[in-house]
């Protein structure tokens, strides 16, 4: 057993989620896991991050050398007021929010764990140990619900959801079936989509069962990220057996193949940090609705088993994964 202490700003959304995973998984693995909470990176401040690595350089002198923790994992941005607690530093960025500063600090940690393969080759380019863990998310499924060949997208706060192209794409064919649309307030447009075949909701819907009803009612799920750290939001489509349309374009097409969803021909765009932003080619959407609404039953069936065998595979195999990573820091 390891004493691993986990770093990163608890922001009350995706790393929220991804610290609440991560530990759950350290714990299964027999770890003793605690968290330092840190701020967004704009509230950091050099000086105190200077102290605190001054007083801990004093406590040296003074003869305490023995760390608190065996190893650090630092999520997202790099934390360096919190270098000196542990004997072993761990990264797990997202390529997207690799800043300038971040990439500075790099060669201090002990190694770059990564979450998507796109994300392993990256790092390996910027000369780190990286090392591919994958990651897990909730599992959504709820059998026994009847579901229809519908269409849902789940924006959330995201601005790189492909949201605003989806609902124009949407607007020229009134012959399609409904678009279920629900997206935060205060994103992109506040304009009113709803039209006769789509349903905007801009809310924030705080009973999580009406969320697990949609995503479990409606077959065809329309996740066009632009980029993805990791993607827990297709990943919680495939949990739940549904038809996911995705960018064919990395890493959202290592989440889904065409075995196991559709994917959407995408070009590549402006990067955004170390990451690259897709865009979805218009008429190829358009082509892969089409093929979902006349798809048959049984075809959609089996993709959806697919989806859900590849979403349980993963899910078991992510603790073997990160604990043959540790063992190899440790």
């Amino acid at each position: 057993m390891a004493r691993i202490n986990l770093i990163a700003w608890d922001n009350n959304r995706g790393l929220s989620h991804d610290i609440r995973l991560l530990t759950e998984a350290l714990r299964n693995l027999g770890h003793e896991v605690s968290f330092t909470a840190v701020g967004p990176p704009r509230e950091r401040r050099r000086w105190k991050s200077l102290a605190q690595r001054l007083r801990r350089f004093a406590q040296r002198l003074q003869g305490s050398s023995e760390y608190r923790y065996d190893l650090s994992i630092t999520l997202e941005h790099v934390c360096p007021d919190h270098w000196g607690l542990a004997r072993r530093n761990v990264f797990i960025p997202n390529p997207e929010w690799f800043s300038g500063r971040d990439r500075r600090h790099l060669g201090k940690f002990d190694a770059v764990f990564t979450k998507t393969e796109a994300a392993t080759a990256l790092f390996n380019r910027l000369g780190a140990p990286a090392i591919h863990i994958g990651f897990q998310s909730t599992d959504c499924f709820q059998p026994g619900i009847a579901r229809q060949p519908t269409f849902l997208h789940l924006a959330g706060a995201s601005r790189m959801k492909g949201t605003e192209r989806l609902l124009a794409v949407w607007r020229r064919h009134p012959e399609w079936p409904m678009l279920h649309v629900l997206q935060a307030p205060g994103t992109d447009d506040e304009a009113n989509s709803t039209t006769g075949n789509i349903e905007h909701r801009r809310e924030y819907v705080a009973d999580i069962a009406e969320i697990r009803a949609l995503q479990n009612t409606h077959v065809f799920q329309l996740c066009l990220s632009e980029t993805e750290g990791w993607g827990h939001y297709i990943a919680e489509a495939l949990s739940c057996a549904a038809v996911v349309l995705t960018c064919d374009a990395p890493p959202m097409n290592e989440l889904v193949t065409p075995e196991r969803g559709i994917t959407v021909a995408a070009t590549a765009g402006e990067p955004l940090n170390l990451a690259t932003r897709y865009l979805f080619d218009e008429d190829a959407l358009e082509q892969a609705v089409e093929r979902c609404i006349h798809m048959q039953q049984a075809e959609w069936e089996q993709r959806g088993r697919l989806a859900r065998a590849w979403y349980l595979q993963n899910q078991h195999g992510f603790e073997t994964r990160l604990d043959a990573a540790l063992q190899k820091v440790l």
